[in-house]
């Protein structure tokens, strides 16, 4: 929950906000004003340029004097106003704005935020005004146009990146359900086509990730579209039209930028989103679940007798969670809600009572369909609250239309009024929406363990890509699904800590749990909701590892990419002497190892062809044998 904001107006013309005018040298013609946005030496700093021979807008980023992103194109066209080009500049102002605030999941719950905000005006020939926002942070530099009433729909924008033609480039392919892999290139060499707008590069100034924030129902999402041979990326926009009738504000074009590990634990999408909507969060609960879906499908959703099974199962983990995916209100694969007795006939109230005793909420899966009008989710939400159901899973939306997303603005709205935590799949991705509507636990949006085509150096890639922007369901725990995955079965543990989701998933059977018992209990510990998160070591599409604290403890995960190797990892989160137990692959199944190290100490990891492991770190003391609680 956000607490009060206090936001300051800078004087104009500081060293970290500036708004600076480039004139040329005496005697020569004037052709360009240029204004820079930083928050201190060290940190990303963004120029806008004002070309005044043709009024366009260009934006570049720097970091310790090191390319970022190369000067990109600015721009948006509206039915009655095109503000790519022939701008004059008007004025500009300055200010500073500081935030703290609290979430109930993510990489880290308490957040402050510092930012130095450029506003700049401009008019077209006719008298149409465009004003550019633009902002920058520690961890990224961000860009929103701003219109007035009266400029008619949006067409489109020119809004581009470009970067080296040389830069390394981490793509997935765009997708409507952003389930495109990740796949390493260079900016230049990447085949012709669209790209998820989570595009990752590598340039001598760190690395970026693309992002937007804020988007909503106001507007459209957006992908990224790109011409081999070139560096420049473009925004393209899933409608051909966004329809507006008053004043606009667009969504955020963000940059996510510095090392690897900055970028990994930046919070900067979620800094750039509006404050939480939810006055009262206490019902928000992040937490594991027993997830049934890849354990049996929808005959075990249709079975009251197997879901008990299961919820009895989590209840004797302590897991707080069991999700009932596709199935449970189907009769002959359809529902019939024109039937007056569609509320009593379903056996879910009975299993909600069964698992409420147990001290297991339950999470049940529904399609979008069933959802997509004021009548039907007036019928659906209020019968769910009443059952007791903790949250729900919305499946199918499949688009990132205006219309789509107006949708979205609705059902976050009436989800929360009725105490329901939500997971999105066949989805957008976050883009700042959970720090605005905190009960969205988790969003799909990956190539998640349901695809069999995944690879090694995708799960790798995930966590600099997909992940950095929020939590992301990719289902992690399938030990059952051998050949259908590409990672060993320590690295598999290893995803419960590597990839961050405040509903954490486990996809596995009780069976194969249970025949791995190291990886069972460590299921038991592994918490949803973390005080902070640092990268310890890693390089997009080879090797990730990350650890997340709780509490005292720090919970390690590791996923690599390619042959079996003796993997070097510092353990970098904090002096003095912590015990370190990690679960890793040995010759007959998963083995546990124990040392005492100090901080910032290297441990070594025996890790498989395509592995991992995961592990425990715990403050040592004498008589301490052992992290487990």
């Amino acid at each position: 929950m956000a607490v009060p904001i206090r936001t300051v107006v800078a004087a104009l013309c500081t060293a970290l906000a500036a708004t600076l005018l480039t004139t040329a040298p005496a005697g020569a013609e004037q052709r360009e004003r240029a204004w820079t946005v930083t928050v201190a030496a060290d940190a990303p700093r963004v120029r806008i340029a004002l070309d005044d021979a043709t009024g366009t807008l260009s934006l570049s980023v720097t970091r310790g004097g090191r390319t970022v992103i190369e000067p990109s194109p600015v721009g948006i066209v509206t039915e009655r106003a095109d503000f790519s080009k022939d701008l004059r500049f008007l004025r500009g102002k300055n200010r500073t704005v500081e935030e703290r605030y609290r979430t109930r999941s993510g990489k880290r719950l308490d957040r402050r935020v510092r930012m130095n905000e450029t506003r700049l005006s401009f008019a077209t020939p006719a008298g149409a005004r465009l004003d550019l926002l633009v902002r920058a942070a520690a961890d990224g530099v961000a860009y929103r146009y701003v219109l007035p009433a009266g400029h008619g729909d949006v067409l489109g924008e020119t809004s581009a990146f470009t970067l080296p033609p040389d830069a390394g480039a981490w793509l997935g392919t765009y997708r409507p359900d952003n389930e495109g892999q990740f796949t390493e290139y260079t900016a230049a060499t990447a085949p012709t086509g669209a790209y998820s707008p989570q595009a990752l590069f590598a340039t001598d100034g760190g690395y970026t990730l693309l992002a937007e924030s804020d988007l909503t129902g106001a507007y459209s999402g957006a992908r990224l579209a790109h011409d081999k041979g070139t560096g420049t990326y473009r925004v393209e926009l899933a409608d051909d039209r966004v329809k507006t009738d008053g004043p606009l504000t667009t969504p955020w074009r963000a940059m996510v930028t510095g090392d690897l590990a900055t970028v990994t634990r930046s919070t900067f999408t979620d800094d750039l989103a509006p404050a939480s909507k939810v006055a009262d969060p206490s019902w928000i609960r992040p937490g594991t679940v027993l997830w049934t879906w890849l354990a049996g499908g929808r005959p075990a959703g249709q079975s009251l007798a197997a879901q008990k099974a299961y919820v009895d199962y989590a209840a004797e983990r302590n897991w707080p969670y069991e999700a009932v995916d596709a199935g449970w209100y189907f009769k002959a694969d359809e529902w019939d809600v024109t039937d007056p007795d569609w509320q009593t006939n379903s056996w879910m109230p009975e299993l909600v009572d069964h698992a409420r005793a147990k001290g297991v909420g339950i999470i049940v899966w529904i399609h979008q369909r069933e959802l997509d009008t004021s009548e039907e989710r007036a019928q659906w939400l209020p019968t769910l609250e009443r059952w007791g159901v903790k949250g729900v899973k919305i499946d199918f939306m499949d688009s990132e239309a205006q219309a789509t997303l107006q949708w979205y603005d609705a059902i976050l709205r009436e989800t929360a009024a009725h105490h329901l935590m939500v997971n999105f799949h066949g989805s957008t991705v976050p883009k700042g929406i959970q720090r605005t509507w905190p009960h969205v636990m988790t969003l799909e949006g990956v190539a998640g363990e349901e695809k069999r085509t995944n690879t090694a150096a995708h799960l790798t890639t995930l966590p600099f890509t997909r992940n950095v922007i929020g939590s992301m369901d990719f289902t992690p725990g399938a030990f059952h699904r051998v050949g259908l995955r590409p990672n060993s079965d320590a690295a598999e543990v290893g995803l419960t800590v590597a990839y961050e989701s405040g509903l954490q998933m486990f996809a596995g059977t009780p069976d194969s749990y249970d025949a791995r018992p190291l990886a069972r209990d460590y299921f038991d510990q592994v918490p949803a909701a973390w005080n902070d998160t640092r990268l310890l070591a890693g390089r997009p599409g080879r090797e990730a590892v990350l650890a997340r604290r709780s509490g005292d403890r720090w919970f390690l995960g590791g996923v690599y990419a390619g042959p079996a190797r003796r993997a070097e990892v510092p353990l970098t989160i904090g002096a003095g002497r912590w015990l370190v137990e990690t679960i890793q692959d040995g010759a007959d199944g998963l083995v546990r190892n124990r040392q005492v190290l100090r901080g910032g100490d290297t441990f070594a990891v025996d890790v498989v062809a395509n592995g991992g492991f995961a592990g425990i770190a715990c403050p040592w003391r004498p008589g301490v044998t052992t992290c487990h609680r």
